[in-house]
């Protein structure tokens, strides 16, 4: 290996590409090669470490109790906590002949100098595989990442209380050249836009010596300034609104206007969010197919999280089932049922369109006969849109997944009494249900019949909790990837860590009551009561980003959805590679986390 691949090997492991050049040729200088042959012991209880070694090829093995922790293998690096701590808390032996880089003890002393490096390798697991995440994308990270609220022009807010009449509102309005008013009533904030002014003055001949805050939309929609621009474009697409009034604590400090923020992003989410409101027939959707999947690729290659943006894309898919529902059902049937999403489209993790996962729930009284054609009809548009037909049947086409509320009931009842295969699989289906059409009274009157029925239940809870053992997680014993030779050597991330981590998650929500649906929020709301420490719920929080935004990567390059599921290890990057272990490590004790919790191990 020349001197310039030596290098070049150097700079690839991080944080030693943060070295100035000069501190870097100072490393070369006293970096030494050296040759160890199997079974030699580096590092143990008793062996006090001498170096730091980057492996050039062969393979070490780490061993705690008598198990084996950690493999390391080519361009791996160890064991940085052995000096710096002078202690070990393992055996590192040599498990194929050793060729590797050391670099001595009082050298890597003298680089822990350097705060960059100091700060990374003085990092717990989290701090650090974020550090490992931010390193991995640091090339797109743009302002559209990292912006908040007060690096954008906002505009004055117009404030006046309730004795102000219209008149001298507008007036007050003109001088600040706001673009909205916002009136004080009492203890209670109002808004009035031009909307109010055409509908509520105008239109309805209201004298303007009249008072301001009688034409006041009340409720705003506030934002914090110090929160993130990425947040204030995610509020605007749910609520439908053209602006939020920013706040500093309880202080409103202006208004922050849907025209800005776009031409802050020169992206085009809301823009899709206004054409398909203003669709009037199934083709103006159609026109969308693209602009969706280009807007995922543009968020994603500007850095946005892909919790982020899997929450905008369910937004925006929420719209095109709602104007669906208005094309598809008589305006008289509306009030009468609920269209609900389930699966990962329900929870607001989905993002290339995935099998549909859907349902009609009809209220008692009503003829379930009148939706059959209304839902065959929705079913059949979603399908032209590009929603793939559900390989399992959950779909409003299907007559099992439309029916009324006392039915919907005693299914519940018989999926929380029987627990088959098949019970615990539709359960958990609807457990991530989200009303997105209709009448949402009746999906909430269901979802807490269904908690309801689980209360002081841990019997049969540990039979839904145990399908998290159905598949192994793909990372051996050794720390190495478990590939699949008949699918060409890769693995399966969902049924290998999502699919463990997020029926986990879910399972406990059930026990313990938590509503929400999307599987951080659920994560979040077990560490606020207890169930799971804030460590460990970070630690879930961000193995499972890793995994969701891995597979996004190959869902955008899979040919179809099943591809989707698998990657090969070895076409990562190595950071991604360590990224991908170390969130497979955190599902593993989930895992055993979830074992313990539920006493799978007595359950047959």
């Amino acid at each position: 290996m020349s001197i310039h691949d030596q290098r070049k090997l150097i700079e690839s492991i991080h944080p030693f590409e943060l070295l100035s050049p000069i501190t870097l040729d100072n490393l070369m200088k006293k970096i030494d090669i050296a040759y160890y042959p199997k079974d030699t012991l580096l590092i143990s209880k008793n062996l006090p470490s001498v170096a730091f070694y980057i492996i050039i090829k062969g393979s070490v093995k780490e061993i705690i109790d008598g198990e084996i922790h950690t493999v390391f293998t080519r361009e791996d690096s160890f064991d940085a906590d052995a000096l710096i701590y002078e202690k070990s808390n393992g055996d590192f032996i040599v498990e194929e002949d050793l060729i590797c880089y050391e670099i001595k003890k009082d050298d890597f002393i003298d680089l822990m100098q350097d705060k960059r490096v100091q700060g990374y390798f003085l990092q717990d697991f989290v701090t650090r595989h974020q550090h490992l995440k931010n390193y991995a994308t640091q090339s797109e990270l743009t302002p559209f990442l990292i912006s908040r609220v007060n690096d954008i022009f906002l505009h004055n807010a117009c404030m006046v209380d309730e004795t102000v009449s219209i008149q001298d509102a507008l007036k007050k309005q003109k001088e600040l050249k706001s673009s909205v008013i916002i009136v004080k009533n009492v203890d209670e904030y109002g808004i009035i836009t031009d909307k109010d002014l055409r509908e509520r003055v105008l239109l309805a001949s209201i004298d303007v010596k009249d008072k301001a805050y009688k034409i006041a939309t009340y409720g705003l929609v506030c934002i914090d300034k110090n929160d993130f621009l990425f947040n204030a474009l995610l509020l605007m697409t749910q609520k439908e609104i053209k602006r939020v009034v920013v706040k500093d604590k309880e202080t409103i400090v202006g208004v922050l206007e849907q025209l800005d923020l776009l031409s802050y992003f020169a992206n085009h989410s809301h823009l899709i969010a206004v054409q398909i409101d203003k669709a009037q027939k199934l083709d103006d959707l159609k026109a969308l197919g693209d602009d969706l999947k280009n807007l995922i690729i543009l968020l994603r290659a500007k850095g946005v999280k892909v919790r982020y943006i899997t929450k905008l894309l369910s937004s925006l898919n929420e719209k095109i089932y709602k104007k669906l529902f208005d094309m598809c059902v008589e305006d008289d049937l509306k009030k009468d049922c609920a269209l609900i999403v389930m699966g990962s489209e329900g929870r607001e993790e989905q993002t290339i369109k995935s099998d549909q996962d859907n349902a009609l729930i009809i209220r008692d009284g009503v003829d379930v006969n009148l939706f059959t054609k209304p839902m065959m009809k929705l079913n059949a548009y979603l399908l032209e849109l590009g929603f793939p037909k559900c390989g399992g049947d959950v779909m409003v086409s299907n007559a099992f997944w439309r029916r009324n509320m006392t039915s919907y009931k005693s299914l519940i009842d018989e999926w929380t009494y029987e627990m088959s295969e098949e019970s615990v699989k539709n359960l958990s289906i609807f457990l991530d249900s989200k009303c997105v059409a209709g009448d949402i009274s009746l999906l909430n009157e269901l979802r807490e019949y269904l908690h309801n029925n689980f209360y002081s239940r841990d019997d049969v809870l540990a039979h839904v909790a145990k399908a998290i053992l159905h598949f192994d997680t793909p990372l051996s014993l050794f720390s190495g990837f478990v590939i699949e030779k008949e699918h060409d050597n890769r693995l399966n991330l969902k049924k290998g860590g999502i699919f463990a981590l997020v029926h986990g998650i879910r399972t406990l929500s059930l026990k313990h009551g938590i509503d929400a649906t999307n599987t951080i929020e659920r994560i979040k709301e077990l560490n606020n009561i207890g169930v799971i420490d804030k460590t460990f719920a970070t630690e879930l929080i961000e193995s499972f980003d890793t995994l969701s935004s891995i597979r996004l990567q190959a869902m955008l390059e899979a040919k179809n959805i099943e591809e989707s599921n698998y990657i090969n290890p070895k076409k990562l990057e190595k950071i991604q590679r360590d990224l991908l272990k170390d969130s497979f490590k955190i599902i593993n004790k989930f895992k055993k986390f979830m074992v313990f919790h539920f006493h799978l191990n007595m359950v047959s």
